[in-house]
């Protein structure tokens, strides 16, 4: 296990098993990566595999959003066509430096990304690629969770869906209060128009009665006087009758009357005419009146049809009323799918914690169960080793008596030689069988110890 410059250890990936990882999660810069583009890198192999990696698992693109660039990164420059590439590897230096001292990978410099070492980039790109296989270890873990709620993310994406579909209802709705606002703004000024035009209407009407009245009281006047005027001459005619029959009688006295009578009937025919000019007057003032009447008729009539477009105007507003109340009603149905999916999310989460802590302790047994076999190994090797001890020493004397014993030396020897060569090779065996135990154990305890740290 290789240990890197911030402290934190992960195992070092060979240049073969890099580029079929990057080819497997789909960052390799070009489809037929070979281990030789690792282990001679070019200078644009990590920025490549950055961006790639960016793109695909955290969401956006290491170069900037669709690769262009925003005023604030170029208004400081001259010349901002000649600085636009190196804005870019700014960028993504400052984004990759950033996620890698997130996983404890620190120390990357400008000159990794621009004139890369082969150990620089099987370090970086060994990080990488563990983090992904950590992901996709969480990912396996959550997955029988997210099977066992197969209709969450359904019901989830209906919500969604029926959220969508109101708040474009309400934009529509909005948007069709705006357009109607110019007409009912115009159709309100209409209707205090006309509401005044009532008002004033109702005044002349008032005032027009009172006048019909007072016509109507001197017309019975009239009246009145006319038929008093009827009586008078009737009398008169009568004391005519008697005058003229006192003529004959007393002549002066009678022609004395005669003429009083004659001045006071000039009197009461010039009073007459007067009277039926009055009268004339009258007639003429209530044909007036009449064709008055007739015009308020008129006017009473476009008032009613003004009342009824008032009518129809409130219902409208009370239209618009209950739209806007229904639209409160399904803003509140609204809060409350939201508040559900909140809950579901909550207990979703709840559940994967769970989980994952048992996950944990299982995890933790396992690895208990491994140290413990893992103690008797290193005991048994112990023992091994003591024993080959006084085989090594029993060898030499064998060799040292063999070189006593001149007629059996070159068979002791020769056997000697064989047996302690099986021993190495036995011994060999046996510490390349640990080293590979070893290594592929320490991964493992690596990744719990990382579960561990993000449990805290």
């Amino acid at each position: 296990m290789d240990s890197m410059d911030s402290g934190f250890g992960f195992p070092m990936l060979s240049s073969a098993v890099i580029a079929d990882y990057l080819i497997q999660f789909g960052i390799a810069p070009v489809s037929n990566l070979r281990p030789e583009d690792i282990s001679k890198p070019q200078p644009d192999l990590l920025r490549a595999v950055l961006s790639h990696f960016f793109a695909a698992f955290v969401g956006t693109a290491g170069d900037g959003e669709d690769g262009q660039l925003g005023f604030s990164d170029l208004e400081g420059v001259d010349n901002p066509e000649h600085h636009a590439e190196a804005i870019r590897v700014l960028r993504l230096i400052s984004k990759s430096r950033t996620f890698l001292e997130s996983i404890h990978l620190k120390d990357l410099k400008l000159v990794d990304l621009l004139r890369p070492t082969q150990h620089r980039v099987v370090q970086v790109l060994s990080a990488l690629i563990n983090f992904l296989l950590y992901r996709e270890d969480k990912l396996s873990l959550l997955k029988p969770i997210i099977s066992e709620t197969p209709d969450y993310h359904e019901r989830t994406m209906e919500l969604k869906a029926r959220i969508a579909q109101i708040h474009k209802e309400i934009a529509d709705h909005q948007l069709e209060e705006q357009m109607e606002e110019p007409m009912a703004q115009q159709l309100e000024a209409v209707v205090n128009a006309l509401q005044q035009k009532v008002q004033v209407y109702n005044k002349q009407q008032l005032a027009l009665r009172a006048k019909a009245a007072a016509i109507n009281d001197k017309k019975e006047e009239l009246h009145r006087k006319i038929t008093q005027a009827d009586f008078d001459l009737t009398k008169h005619a009568q004391e005519n009758s008697k005058l003229r029959s006192k003529l004959v009688k007393s002549p002066e006295k009678v022609q004395r009357a005669l003429e009083e009578k004659k001045s006071v009937r000039a009197k009461l025919k010039e009073s007459e005419k007067i009277a039926m000019h009055n009268v004339q007057e009258k007639t003429a003032t209530l044909e007036l009146l009449n064709k008055a009447h007739e015009k308020l008729g008129k006017q009473y009539s476009k008032l009613q049809d003004v009342q009824e477009q008032l009518a129809a105007s409130k219902t409208v507003e009370k239209e618009v009323k209950a739209r806007k109340a229904k639209l409160n009603d399904e803003r509140a149905s609204v809060k409350s799918f939201d508040t559900q999916i909140v809950e579901w999310q909550r207990k979703v989460h709840d559940e994967m914690e769970e989980r994952l802590k048992a996950k944990v302790k299982e995890r933790n047994q396992i690895i208990a169960e491994e140290n413990q076999k893992l103690g008797a190994s290193r005991s048994e090797i112990e023992s091994k080793l003591q024993c080959l001890e006084p085989r090594e020493k029993k060898v030499e004397a064998m060799i040292a008596k063999a070189t006593e014993l001149c007629s059996e030396a070159a068979s002791a020897r020769s056997a000697a030689t064989a047996e302690q060569q099986k021993i190495r090779e036995r011994f060999d065996n046996l510490l390349k069988a640990f080293d590979t135990y070893m290594d592929n154990v320490d991964p493992f305890l690596e990744r719990v110890g990382e579960v561990g740290r993000l449990d805290h």
